[in-house]
């Protein structure tokens, strides 16, 4: 499961092919490049290079816009989607303190807390 989804992170793909896979045009696809809503990896001379997370992003992209979002509504829910998973990051972090010190009997001991 991991080799699959580190191999989906592999920017092989250049934007010829990444046109032909999602429809849009180079111009789009550097646009959203431009506009920080994907962020492909350079190769050598500088030529973009995509991923299948990116072309699965740009698809998410052109779905948005065809529902009548703006390029600023997408980049609020990104920011947005991107705040709650670090909240829940930090709150499952808590909880695995938590559990790690219920755990070795830090507060199963009263006493501790006076040593």
């Amino acid at each position: 499961m991991v080799e699959r989804e580190l191999r989906r992170e592999m920017a092989v793909l250049p934007i010829g092919v990444v046109r032909e896979l999602t429809g849009l045009s180079d111009r789009q696809i550097r646009y959203y490049d431009q506009q920080k809503l994907i962020t492909p990896q350079r190769g050598n001379g500088k030529q973009r290079r995509y991923s299948l997370k990116d072309v699965d992003r740009l698809f998410e992209i052109a779905d948005y816009l065809d529902l009548g979002y703006s390029i600023a509504d997408i980049h609020e829910m990104d920011q947005k989607k991107a705040a709650t998973e670090r909240q829940n990051g930090d709150a499952a972090m808590r909880r695995a303190f938590a559990d790690e010190l219920m755990r070795i009997g830090r507060f199963n001991n009263h006493n501790s807390f006076r040593q």
